[in-house]
């Protein structure tokens, strides 16, 4: 089974760092609204817990030009 890591700290009420093996990411936002996420590879997250066994995500992947 291969290791894996994983980080998250608490930066502000409500916003958090998450830093793993490839990435980071800004997480902003409660349990109770909609979280967002930017990640530093491009990836654009929305989501909300919906009540009961529901949940929603909308992921978009920001397009990268070449220089």
């Amino acid at each position: 089974m291969p290791l894996t890591f994983r980080k998250s700290f608490r930066i502000l009420p409500g916003v958090r760092l998450n830093i793993n093996k490839k990435s980071w990411s800004i997480t902003t936002g409660g349990k109770n609204g909609p979280r967002h996420t930017r990640s530093s590879t491009g990836r654009r997250t929305t989501s909300m817990d919906l009540p009961g066994p529901f949940g929603w995500r909308h992921t978009t992947r920001s397009r990268r030009t070449g220089g």
